[in-house]
């Protein structure tokens, strides 16, 4: 029998809520569930608070796994229908389920972390009981640890919105609770925020939103399930970094008038409490080889979608060998204020555009590897952010090409 909710101790109504989605994460979920208990029984021992796993009828009883875990804090398992997948349609269930208890703050934390303590509870609902309404995370990773955020999401939501977020699709998370209304009510939903778009998608409308947004120093590296920056990106990398382009479209008039990024500020302990993440490896020749391959399989798709003065660019890269190889800066941030145009207007089919970026990221991720290999973290970041500033430079160049396409 499919139960949509389970709520053993009836709860009608709290303060706080911490939510888990998930799906298929039996063998992971009870460690955060604990944390959150303790988190929320130690830091929020005044306000009436809930854990809620969003599920999406998991047949691996993470449903089962979740209930059982011992939490002094009550818990509810909410579930899509058999069939509806998607962490966005989990998020969903979220929304609904926020207004209906009138929660004032929620906290959201991945389901196969490793690396959580209680602190991560109040490090991302504090902030929202003060004058905060968004907590984007702010944790020490491995250089070469979340690399489309590195490459993309931090660089082309910073230069658009103004906002120097560096994890805005950190997967952990806090917002308050009259932005549960927005996000359900927002007409912009599609498949891919249904999906992996969700919290880029979220990010981006509490911008748009003018929220109150503050990051928040976790003390911790995120460790969980890495991955290989060079294994197969499969539909994520679609889903987020087109949920990106398609917000755009949205939100046209705000970013078009935004000229230069501003500080967000960072709540907690700054950066001084260092603590190492796991090493991340990287395949360099996996990265140089899909790059490559990608002259044979996108090759007219690139000439379609990319400006000339681009292309030719990519096509002089062609010749390079991995031990000189490199992509600047500002020819990535061209290419990709260039993709985003021809998105916005399906020069061709969307699916394909975006299958046709994988290659080129390979690319500049293995630009980015061979520049920082022999960098501290911190070097890293300096790197990051260095690049950051070319997008934000190169902006003039995606708001004219952005205007004369709209003609």
């Amino acid at each position: 029998m499919f139960e949509s909710e389970v709520n053993p101790e009836k709860i009608e109504k709290v303060d706080l809520i911490v939510s888990i989605p998930s799906y298929n994460e039996a063998k992971s979920i009870s460690y955060p569930t604990r944390m959150a208990s303790e988190g929320l029984t130690q830091y929020f021992p005044d306000k009436r608070s809930v854990i809620i796993n969003c599920d999406n009828h998991s047949p691996d009883n993470t449903k089962e796994a979740f209930l059982r875990t011992p939490t002094d804090v009550p818990k509810i398992y909410i579930s899509t229908p058999p069939g509806v997948k998607g962490k966005g349609n989990n998020f969903k269930n979220l929304f609904k389920k926020v207004i209906d208890l009138q929660a004032k703050a929620v906290v959201v934390v991945d389901a196969d972390l490793k690396s959580i303590t209680p602190g991560w509870i109040k490090r991302l609902g504090e902030p929202l009981f003060k004058e905060f309404t968004y907590v984007a995370p702010l944790y020490i990773r491995h250089k070469y640890d979340g690399t489309i955020t590195n490459g993309i999401a931090y660089p082309l939501s910073r230069a658009l919105y103004g906002r120097r977020v560096r994890q805005p699709i950190g997967g952990d998370f806090g917002f308050r609770g009259e932005l549960a209304k927005v996000y359900l009510e927002s007409d912009i939903w599609d498949d891919a925020i249904a999906n992996f778009g969700i919290d880029i998608w979220m990010t981006t409308l509490a911008f748009n939103q003018s929220a109150h947004v503050c990051q928040s120093f976790m003390g911790r590296p995120k460790i969980h399930r890495p991955k290989d920056p060079a294994a197969a990106l499969g539909p994520m990398f679609r889903e987020v970094v087109g949920t990106i382009f398609s917000t755009m479209q949205k939100f046209e008039s705000f970013w078009l008038n935004v000229k230069y990024s501003k500080p967000t500020a960072i709540f907690g302990f700054g950066l001084g409490d260092m603590e190492m993440p796991p090493k991340v490896d990287v395949d360099t020749d996996k990265l140089f080889k899909n790059f490559h391959n990608g002259f044979v399989e996108y090759g007219e798709v690139w000439q379609k979608v990319l400006s000339n003065d681009v292309y030719q660019k990519l096509v002089e890269m062609k010749g390079m060998k991995k031990n000189i190889f490199s992509f600047p800066t500002d020819l990535w941030a061209r290419l990709l204020y260039d993709i985003a145009i021809s998105y916005r207007d399906s020069v061709l089919e969307r699916d394909l555009i975006m299958d046709s970026l994988i290659p080129l990221y390979f690319g500049k991720t293995l630009s980015f590897v061979k520049k920082t290999e022999k960098m501290s973290i911190q070097q890293a970041e300096e790197t990051i952010e260095d690049d950051c500033m070319t997008f934000e430079m190169t902006k003039p160049y995606l708001i004219q090409r952005w205007k004369e396409k709209n003609r």
